[in-house]
């Protein structure tokens, strides 16, 4: 033992040198923190690689990017076709020309609606001058706007109470600033409204609003979860060690371990995200678990009699290889991440990688440090009654048969709750309903104003031209009478929608030539005639590309699932290869696509990570255990509790997304850690102590007992904070992650004591 007290010894000799160098080098690393922006675009969840992601760009770059900003007005009574509002419509419309970056503005009152005097296509405005209209006039614009199938569901609701302005923005792309501010523009803009027009109601939605929120999120939790986490480490260590001085190291260890990692992200380039917000979190969570293990033996030494130093220096000889192991397993769980679809949980699972090896080195080299130095007093403890842990051990050893069948049950039925999970993704439900724009989008959706979630297909008539043959636009219209059957679509947009209503109106608005013209020659005249009418802004672009071989096909749909959203496209494209020809077979895209297909994208590509994990994991266990028949077992207890996880959350919630195989990386690299202290423990007792398995049982409940429910407890805590993030993906990755510790706790006391005790009797 005393040449194992000496290697440790210059910890303690050293002590100043070593608290003066990692405040030095913190200093240093500190200095990226000063590279760290917050970024707000929610396409960071999708990799360059992401198929739905590569469509959507597609389309973008052959028509224009959808990104816009949806203003919603509600008279509070009546609907929308009287003087006021209809003058709130049309100044808020003019105004929305001003918001930066936009593009085009669509509102009611600059549709562009079509009349017909002899040969002439007149297109205007549908209201001009609001004061100027009489009854009859606002009578008729009524009837137009709620009978035009380009309106109804896009920018009013069948009812017309309530009317949305839509403004498409192109942002260069040259800053971070251009969301924030656009947005900030945004909002200056309606309080000026509300202000003005108490009577009306005004709501705002759309991408870039939400791209804000995701950013506001981030800071959000930035603000609100570490501190939170920081007192809980006060409070919860305080009482648990009941040591101020162990607090005060501890806060010290995750202090420092958590500046370095995130200092690290600035150097690197990394921004913060609405997913890697919470590192610094799950940093200070899994830096506990290393400075607990460490001060709870340093305690117990000092209770049996050891001066401060010589329980220290024990307290490192017995926990080095356990706290080392659980540190690398932890980092291998988190950096298993890198195999992800999902760029910012890479970059999360990086950050608290760095963070836990940092945690680490501090926890065995400057905590004993720090502690050499603090005043800190314990008192001798005389034993003279069974201990609780004791009590425990005996009901372990005495009914170990019992509660290994009655654990195997138990497993068995909860993880059976798997199969009722449902994975689904829907990108509005990522923020909580403390948002204002989720309790905005939610009604606007509510009232069919019109829907968040769309599928866009690039329709392709497979020739320069050819969107105005007869052929491609009966086939276009078909495509577009087939979705709107379909029992989960609001409405739908298509080219050949303007080109029957051109028709129409070029043929005395009789309704029987509500169809597409029947010659390409008439129909590119029509075409023509119609652009030529239209005002700068208000062109075709959004909808035809530059040589008018493509068209692009809308589909708004009705608030549903990822899953529906998923079945949806399948069942068209299933339906385009058999009703159209080749050239017109399209993928739909669109974010709402891209992020119904998210989770599953991210089980698959976290498949070969977490294989691999598991593999690197299962062979350090065998060489720390020096065993294979233990570094085996030890995979039971480690691999059930995410599973079980899993299962509950089948039997109450049912539907998980984005974090589902997120968790799997974290608990196969969190768990490890009361398995290896209970483990390297019971070894200890069994080759050292030679005990029987019973008695190596009891000295491990004795010995690391109390150390795993208090790092359970603590990580618990830690994982907790994050259900009170505003960021749906973080509150179910906490959630799950506290389950399954829960399980792993109950797992290493119930079910690995006596899986030991029967295995090791067979043996």
């Amino acid at each position: 033992m005393a040449s194992n007290k000496n290697m440790f010894y210059p910890v303690i000799r050293f002590r100043w040198l070593i608290i003066i160098s990692s405040v030095l080098f913190t200093v240093l690393m500190a200095t990226g923190l000063q590279n760290i922006a917050f970024n707000p675009d929610s396409r960071v969840f999708f990799s360059g690689q992401n198929p739905q992601l590569l469509a959507l760009e597609e389309i973008e770059n052959t028509f224009v990017k959808n990104e816009n900003v949806y203003i919603a007005v509600r008279p509070q009574q009546g609907d929308v076709f009287n003087h006021k509002t209809l003058a709130i419509v049309k100044a808020l419309t003019k105004a929305c020309w001003q918001i930066p970056f936009s593009s085009r503005v669509d509102s009611i009152t600059n549709f562009q609606h079509m009349a017909v005097q002899g040969d002439d296509l007149y297109v205007d405005n549908l209201v001009t001058e609001v004061s100027a209209l009489s009854s009859q006039d606002m009578s008729s614009i009524r009837e137009i706007v709620l009978h035009e199938h380009a309106l109804v569901h896009h920018l009013i609701n069948p009812a017309g109470t309530i009317t949305g302005i839509n403004i498409n923005l192109l942002k260069p792309g040259k800053s971070l600033q251009e969301v924030p501010e656009t947005v900030a523009y945004v909002k200056q803009l309606l309080e000026k409204f509300k202000s003005r027009y108490p009577q009306h109601d005004f709501y705002l939605t759309g991408s870039v609003p939400f791209d804000q929120a995701f950013s506001q999120v981030s800071q959000d939790d930035s603000a609100t979860l570490v501190p939170l986490m920081y007192l809980i480490i006060i409070v919860g260590v305080g009482l648990l060690l009941r040591s101020f001085s162990a607090s005060f190291v501890t806060l010290v260890v995750i202090g420092l371990s958590t500046v370095v990692a995130m200092g690290a992200m600035g150097h690197a380039g990394i921004m913060i995200t609405s997913a890697t917000a919470v590192a610094p979190v799950i940093i200070m969570t899994l830096a506990i678990a290393d400075s607990v293990h460490i001060l709870s033996t340093m305690s117990g030494e000092m209770r049996r009699g050891l001066d401060k130093k010589a329980a220290i220096l024990e307290s490192l000889r017995v926990n080095i290889k356990p706290v080392f192991v659980t540190s690398l397993t932890t980092a291998i769980g988190f950096l298993s991440m890198n195999s992800s679809d999902v760029p910012p949980f890479r970059e999360l699972g990086n950050i608290v990688a760095v963070g836990v090896l940092v945690a680490f080195i501090f926890s065995v080299v400057l905590l004993p440090a720090i502690i050499a130095v603090l005043p800190i007093r314990v008192k001798p403890v005389v034993q003279n009654k069974v201990s609780l842990r004791e009590h425990f051990a005996g009901f372990v050893i005495n009914y170990r048969k019992q509660l290994l069948m009655a654990s195997s049950v138990v497993i068995l039925f909860i993880m059976l709750g798997m199969f009722r999970i449902e994975l689904n993704d829907n990108f509005i439900e990522y923020l909580d309903e403390s948002y204002q724009i989720r309790r905005d989008t939610e009604l606007i959706a509510s009232e069919q104003v019109t829907g968040m979630d769309i599928i866009e297909y690039s329709i392709n008539s497979g020739k320069s031209g050819g969107i105005t043959t007869p052929q491609y636009l009966h086939n276009l219209d078909r495509l577009g009478q087939w979705f709107e059957q379909q029992s989960d679509v609001m409405t739908v947009a298509t080219f050949a929608d303007i080109m029957k209503r051109l028709n129409q109106k070029m043929n005395g608005d009789a309704p029987a030539y509500y169809s597409p013209p029947d010659s390409a020659e008439l129909a590119a005249q029509y075409l023509l005639l119609y652009e030529l009418s239209l005002p700068y802004g208000l062109d075709l672009n959004n909808r035809i590309d530059i040589d008018k071989s493509k068209t692009r096909l809308t589909v708004i749909m009705k608030r549903t699932s990822a899953k529906k959203l998923r079945q949806l496209d399948e069942r068209a494209r299933a339906w385009m290869q058999q009703n159209l020809p080749v050239q017109m077979y399209s993928y739909g895209s669109g974010l709402s696509v891209v992020f119904a297909h998210i989770s599953k994208r991210n089980i698959d590509t976290m498949l070969t990570g977490l294989s691999i994990a598991l593999v690197l994991i299962s062979l350090i266990l065998i060489i720390a255990l020096g065993s294979v028949k233990y570094g085996l077992l030890s995979l039971v207890p480690n691999l059930f509790p995410a599973f079980l996880a899993f299962g509950l959350w089948g039997y109450i919630e049912t539907q998980v997304g984005l974090a589902v195989a997120v968790v799997a990386a974290i608990s196969i690299g969190v768990v490890v850690d009361d398995t290896v202290h209970f483990l390297t423990k019971y070894l200890l007792a069994r080759k050292e102590k030679n005990m029987s398995p019973e008695q190596a049982v009891k000295y491990s409940f004795n010995t690391v007992g109390t150390a795993i429910v208090i790092t359970s407890v603590a990580l618990a805590a830690g994982f907790a904070v994050l259900a009170f993030s505003g960021f749906y993906v973080n509150f179910s990755m906490g959630v799950l992650t506290v389950i399954a510790i829960v399980f792993a706790l109950l797992t290493d006391f119930l079910f690995l004591p006596p899986l030991l005790i029967v295995a090791d009797k067979k043996a």
